[in-house]
């Protein structure tokens, strides 16, 4: 099983490259939920991995997709210019996640 990003930030895409992982560069918000809806359907992605700020782009259908998808995980990171307070962001994907609040 792989990971597989879609970012709006060429750096955070290479960088995940240089680690292996494939992905996309999408910048709008109907490009990316077609990007989605494609990485969503290739058997060997378990892990989608999206920066903040393409989250912020189709927070609804992200919401949508963790509650009714059983597979692959939706995962937002934050990039070069995301949230500075990673501690926070640790915090609050594992409270949405598995329900651990820390």
């Amino acid at each position: 099983m792989r990971c597989y990003l879609l970012s709006d930030n060429t750096d955070t895409l290479m960088g995940m490259r240089l680690a292996g992982i494939e992905g996309e560069l999408v910048h709008e918000r109907e490009e990316l939920l077609k990007a989605l809806r494609a990485a969503m359907r290739r058997e060997n992605v378990a892990v989608i991995m999206l920066t903040e700020k393409l989250a912020a782009l189709c927070e609804a259908e992200l919401t949508e997709l963790k509650e009714r998808a059983a597979k692959p995980l939706l995962v937002v990171i934050p990039d070069r210019h995301g949230s500075a307070d990673m501690t926070a962001s640790i915090s609050r994907y594992l409270a949405e996640t598995v329900g651990i609040h820390i």
